[in-house]
């Protein structure tokens, strides 16, 4: 989890790849079950309405018997305005947080003209008003914290498995890997 643009599809795309188990954007998972992307039902039925789903979306995707299997779950930047959000992710997986500073996401991403938080007069002030109300939040829930700055994806994912090889018990980590799950099994 973490700010829109922090690097949560790529990072965890790579980092599902690592560990040999499958991925899951939730956002994408929404946009299938609207038919319309989120910015779109966004602008027609209103962010409640869409909080609503997002919440409906994460509890089946975090307790459904496909979550059995091990996977990485990337969730939506603003998943965690919701407390049963916060709490379904911190009790049902292992959470990372990837923490990216404002500025950093706006030099990543200042030339996206398809991300709608940054089409504002000022994005970059946009960016800063959601670190500021959501990175409690994010840190609320996260069993982990990871710094994006600027280390590759690699670096990250080598990153983000250190700690969970460092947190793993060892009754709990699969054999072969040393990468322990939450119970289960789900990286959010």
């Amino acid at each position: 989890m973490g700010l829109p643009g922090s690097g949560k599809s790529t990072v965890g795309r790579q980092l599902a790849r690592r560990l040999k188990v499958g991925f899951v954007d939730s956002d994408q998972v929404l946009e299938w079950r609207l038919g319309c992307s989120i910015r779109e039902f966004f602008e027609r039925e209103g962010e409640e309405r869409f909080r609503d789903l997002e919440q409906q979306v994460l509890d089946e995707l975090t307790r459904s018997p496909a979550s059995s299997e091990p996977c990485v779950l990337s969730t939506g930047g603003g998943a965690v305005l919701r407390a049963a959000n916060r709490a379904v992710l911190r009790e049902r997986c292992t959470v990372v947080y990837l923490r990216s500073a404002p500025e950093e996401i706006f030099r990543r991403l200042r030339h996206d003209k398809s991300r709608p938080l940054l089409q504002v007069a000022d994005p970059l002030a946009r960016l800063r008003e959601l670190y500021a109300q959501r990175d409690p939040l994010y840190r609320e829930t996260a069993h982990f914290v990871i710094e994006t700055g600027r280390p590759s994806v690699a670096t990250l994912v080598n990153m983000i498995v250190m700690q969970l090889e460092l947190a793993a018990p060892p009754s709990v980590a699969p054999a072969g890997d040393g990468v322990g799950a939450a119970p289960n099994g789900t990286l959010s």
